[in-house]
């Protein structure tokens, strides 16, 4: 992997490229690879305020746009948790092919529809995905046949104001047979867009992938905290 901070991803996706941006701090410990949600890009504040908190503890992060140009456009392809996990594999598979890169841990950063396809990728791939953190997601999207096969770590994060989705993750949680934690943040709606929620946030997912990614001690199997 080049000394270089950043670099543009272009991975050929039919019928065209999937784009991102990879960035790695020097003696990166793993790579996070961001999953976007519905109407969400890789040039998205809070992914992206996320990820530089992740880098400044030492994780490389990829944030990729899973739908080409003029695919967002189609609101239902957003929505297509097949589309979209297929996607994911073509990227670690491109991430596999740079020995620099495959030698890191990979985590999967997903946020709402992209929790989805993170969890689905983590369970098609369970000797690559080494944790998955979902923010605001739907991880019961992954399918109840899905989500019993995750043996990647998983925090589920959910802001204490975003009604329905709290429920959500909370029926996901207890379908999953991995290490697991359900994280609630007081005070936040579904884009922790309150004062200091989004840090909360970073922090959370900073802990969990330094822990699983990192070489840290594993977090508490089941475990949930409001």
């Amino acid at each position: 992997m080049s000394e270089q901070a950043h670099n543009l991803v272009r991975i050929p996706a039919k019928p065209g490229f999937i784009e991102g941006m990879l960035e790695w701090p020097p003696a990166a410990r793993g790579l996070v690879l961001f999953a976007h949600g519905s109407g969400s890009s890789r040039l998205s504040p809070r992914n992206n305020y996320v990820a530089g908190e992740l880098r400044d503890g030492g994780m490389a992060t990829l944030l990729v746009d899973l739908l080409i140009a003029g695919e967002d456009e189609r609101g239902a392809l957003r929505f297509d948790i097949g589309l979209l996990t297929t996607r994911l594999v073509l990227v670690v598979r491109h991430l596999d092919a740079d020995p620099p890169l495959a030698a890191l841990p990979l985590g999967v950063f997903g946020a709402s529809t992209g929790a989805a396809a993170a969890l689905q990728l983590a369970a098609a791939l369970p000797d690559r995905v080494g944790a998955v953190v979902s923010r605001g997601g739907r991880p019961d999207l992954a399918g109840d046949d899905v989500l019993p096969k995750v043996q990647a770590p998983t925090l589920l994060i959910v802001g204490g104001f975003d009604a329905g989705v709290i429920e959500l993750n909370q029926a996901a949680h207890a379908a999953l047979r991995c290490p697991k934690e359900l994280a609630i943040v007081p005070g936040a709606t579904h884009l922790f867009e309150e004062p200091g929620t989004l840090e909360e946030v970073a922090r959370l997912a900073a802990d969990w992938f330094g822990r699983h990614l990192g070489g840290g001690q594993a977090g508490t199997t089941g475990a949930q905290r409001g």
